[in-house]
């Protein structure tokens, strides 16, 4: 028998099984690893909604602060920022319509009350809860975030 060149096809397939079963782990690993990044960005994202929402009562204290998300976003091309369009969130953070998703979550300003506008609440909800996050967030006007550990709006837990 001459010198043996490449593998058997037996050699080859543990080879390939070896590799899918090495693939299928790293992608449960990365799996989990994503839905705390995504709760971490939630997190800051409704900070940022809550201080263009100070911003905009500011800006139009006759109407108080926003009762969407889209009133805090950019302005049309060649318009300038009015109380529909503020300027105050980018076109990343802001949207056309309420929710707005971004990394994994929906955010939304609800339970607004008044004219103007003086109390509101920011939620923040995974769009796959257990999947893109564990967590629903929410953030009040006086800048108190909390966490509904079911990945609802029904936030209890205080965050630090």
């Amino acid at each position: 028998m001459q010198g043996r060149r490449g593998f058997s096809w037996i050699e080859l397939l543990v080879v390939i099984v070896v590799v899918l079963v090495l693939a299928v782990l790293l992608a449960h690993t990365l799996l989990h690893s994503i839905a705390p990044a995504n709760e971490f960005s939630a997190i800051s994202t409704v900070r940022s909604i809550q201080s263009a929402q100070l911003k905009y009562a500011q800006t139009y204290p006759a109407l108080g602060f926003a009762d969407t998300i889209t009133k805090l976003g950019p302005a049309p091309p060649g318009t300038q920022p009015d109380p529909n369009h503020a300027n105050l969130l980018d076109a990343v953070l802001a949207c056309f319509t309420q929710p707005c998703a971004r990394s994994g979550y929906l955010f939304a300003v609800d339970q607004t009350s008044g004219t103007p506008v003086t109390s509101f609440r920011i939620t923040a909800v995974p769009v796959v809860p257990g999947k893109t996050g564990g967590r629903g967030f929410c953030v009040t006007g006086l800048g108190s975030i909390s966490a509904d550990p079911a990945g609802g709006k029904a936030c209890s837990v205080p965050i630090r």
